[in-house]
């Protein structure tokens, strides 16, 4: 049995080794959400500050193409 324990040993070692990396990984992950959480909720703010910055009516006005172009020099 004294050579199964040293195998035995190598196994665990590969096994924490495993586990301590899955952690570590699952870490950044949850990382990675909560970031991409924050840059959503920071977009939908500001697309709902552009929709109440739109004019009333949906933007049906009619306007002229020379407003829309920009300055040529």
């Amino acid at each position: 049995m004294s050579r199964a324990q040293p195998e035995l040993q190598a196994r665990l070692e590969a096994l924490e080794m495993k586990a301590a990396f899955a952690e570590d990984l699952l870490d950044q992950l949850n990382l990675t959400i909560y970031r991409q959480q924050q840059t959503i909720d920071q977009l939908l703010r500001a697309v709902q500050d552009l929709r109440q910055q739109q004019p009333e009516g949906g933007g049906q006005a009619v306007r002229s193409l020379r407003d829309e172009l920009p300055p040529h020099y």
